[in-house]
């Protein structure tokens, strides 16, 4: 039992000298003022280099299609995502005035018909009076004056002739334009598309004599839609026709859709005193599942890079405090810990994503650990602590 007890005191006596030893060691560390260092590594991959905004899906082309007669909304043959085919019927206007105003305008054609024969009956009639009374009058039977009152009367009747003329021309110009018309009543569709939009329903009136009121909107083949984004005149000279654009809807949050740039429109557009361009994206919708006036968030790529020496751009920024008189190299330099000492290596910079800066130089090499964060240590700057030689690599 004694030699239990021995021993259970030994073993507490070593743990305690354990706990103090670390305890010691965790102090000195502490103490001894070595600031916490933070790297990262050179990789070598891919850099994407893209231009963010937003935009709005729609339709290649969208139609409104309004009425140019007014009426009563006789019969509606079409309803709200109805696919419809160019010519196709879709709503009908009740044409009874308009049939009335034809047979209006025909009787004005009937009425203008005689006139026009009374009107050439009379210049018949006023031609044998002149042709006459030149004869008499050349025999001495006759006054001047009869025949010129004949060949007034003649000139006369061929002026209302040609009045006649012009008034049946007139009134079938009338017939034939109220014949439009009564075609007008009949809406179809000017294109093939989809119907995104009705405005009116059976029994409304539509006036449109001033203007023509919208009935139907149709869009032309979902299956090509376009991407209309508003890009920042900062970033505007790095877009060009033919750039692979990727995009996000809110609808599909885990699904990526790509694009390419069609147009690059110049007229700016300013709002709070932010100036835009407006880049119109060509997107392929085969599946149908976007849907216009949905927002995209959209990325054009406008540069890409492969099989490059990549670095994280905290990595760049990194610039250690100058201590004991050090120089700090000019220009982009990666810094790395080597036997206690930062040494700087001036690099070339190039294209870069936000998070990873393309970099090269002499003595960069895949996998180098590089110093992205220094703390301050508790007996001065990190240099201090570790010396700053300035030796460029």
């Amino acid at each position: 039992m004694m030699k239990v007890m021995l021993k259970g005191r030994k073993l507490l006596v070593a743990g305690f000298l354990l706990l103090a030893a670390a305890g010691f060691l965790f102090y000195h560390g502490r103490s001894s003022g070595l600031p916490e260092v933070q790297t990262t590594a050179v990789l070598r991959g891919n850099i994407v280099k893209t231009v963010s905004a937003t935009g709005s899906l729609n339709a290649v082309n969208t139609v409104n299609v309004g009425a140019q007669v007014s009426g009563t909304i006789k019969k509606i043959h079409v309803d709200y995502n109805s696919v419809v085919a160019r010519g196709q019927l879709l709503a009908e206007i009740d044409p009874s005035l308009l049939e009335a105003n034809i047979r209006q305008s025909q009787a004005s054609v009937l009425s203008a018909s005689a006139s026009l024969q009374e009107a050439r009956a009379n210049l018949a009639e006023a031609k044998k009076n002149l042709e006459r009374n030149r004869d008499l009058f050349s025999r001495g039977y006759i006054a001047a004056m009869e025949l010129d009152q004949s060949q007034t009367a003649y000139e006369t009747s061929l002026s209302r002739l040609k009045s006649a003329e012009a008034s049946l021309s007139q009134a079938r110009a009338d017939l034939e334009y109220k014949k439009i018309n009564l075609g007008h009543a009949s809406i179809v569709s000017p294109i093939d598309g989809v119907v995104i939009d009705r405005e009116v329903d059976e029994g409304q009136t539509v006036n449109a004599s001033q203007s023509a009121p919208t009935l139907f909107t149709i869009a032309e083949d979902l299956a090509r839609m376009q991407v209309e984004a508003n890009i920042d005149e900062a970033d505007i000279g790095q877009v060009r026709r033919g750039q692979t654009v990727q995009f996000t809807v809110d609808a599909f949050p885990e699904e990526s859709f790509t694009g390419a740039v069609k147009e690059v429109r110049l007229a700016a557009a300013t709002t709070d005193n932010v100036v835009t361009y407006r880049v119109v994206i060509s997107v392929d919708n085969e599946r149908k599942i976007l849907m216009p006036g949905m927002t995209a968030n959209v990325s054009v790529v406008v540069e890409k890079k492969g099989d490059i020496l990549k670095v994280a751009s905290s990595a760049l920024r990194f610039k250690p405090a100058r201590e004991g008189g050090g120089s700090r190299p000019k220009g982009a330099v990666l810094w790395t810990l080597e036997k206690g000492e930062l040494v700087p290596h001036p690099v070339r910079t190039g294209i870069y994503d936000g998070m990873y800066t393309e970099v090269s130089g002499e003595g960069i090499s895949e996998g180098m650990a590089v110093v992205t964060y220094m703390s301050a240590t508790t007996g001065g700057s990190a240099p201090s602590a570790f010396g700053f030689g300035g030796r460029p690599r």
